[in-house]
């Protein structure tokens, strides 16, 4: 079973340093280790996401961390960001000089898979990590549905 974490992030930029902290934390309770390339790669992702959903829409947002219930040495952890603004998500190509502009570019490069849609009156962007390596367990049998978060369990902080 995968497990659903959830954190409301205000629109204040400080709100991404706790998103990084809350991420952490997720991990270390989900069985995978703070210095895990995953873990840190993870955190960075978090990070260019929540700040984007700050910054550019300067609304609130949900975190959302799907983490796997048992590590295994394919686990895959899932990361959502989802804000109210309805403007799609645009890749800039900054000059050298610029200070912003990179953070799909980031994503784009880190994230195994990565997309965006829109959700009501907003959008979603989510990438997902697979895990390589690691202790290997069984993993859990899959509960079937097309529904997104079926099976999960959920916490919401």
């Amino acid at each position: 079973m995968q497990v659903l974490q959830v954190l409301e992030i205000r629109p204040d930029p400080a709100e991404v340093g706790r998103a990084r902290r809350w991420a952490r934390s997720r991990l270390a309770g989900s069985g995978i280790e703070a210095d895990e390339p995953l873990a840190e790669t993870l955190v960075l992702l978090v990070s260019e996401l929540v700040t984007n959903a700050v910054v550019h829409t300067g609304r609130p947002a949900v975190l959302r961390l799907v983490l796997p219930g048992a590590v295994t040495e394919e686990a895959t952890v899932r990361l959502e960001v989802d804000d109210n603004c309805g403007r799609a998500p645009v890749p800039r190509c900054p000059d050298g000089d610029a200070t912003g502009g990179r953070g799909l570019a980031l994503v784009d490069g880190l994230a195994d898979r990565w997309g965006w849609s829109r959700e009501g009156a907003g959008k979603r962007i989510w990438c997902e990590l697979d895990r390589c390596g690691g202790p290997v367990r069984t993993p859990p049998a899959h509960a079937g549905g097309s529904a997104p978060y079926e099976g999960l369990a959920f916490e919401v902080v």
